[in-house]
């Protein structure tokens, strides 16, 4: 048995080998992705925003809601 990799370039040629595995001449193997990496979010946006007051950001929170009625 030999192991060979390859590219698909046109979605026609997954048919093509779809059909093969179906006569039992091949056998597919898809890579498995990468697992996703733990973002940091801390660390992401750190200093995006200005430190303010609870009172300040509750009251702009309640403005915020009260426009939309």
């Amino acid at each position: 048995m030999q192991t060979i990799t390859i590219d698909i370039l046109n979605s026609k040629a997954v048919k093509l080998l779809q059909d093969l595995e179906y006569l039992q001449l091949i056998r597919m193997h898809r890579e498995n992705k990468q697992p996703v990496t733990a973002i940091n979010w801390a660390d992401k946006y750190k200093g995006a925003m200005t430190k303010e007051s609870l009172t300040d950001i509750d009251n702009q929170l309640n403005e915020l809601r009260n426009g939309w009625e």
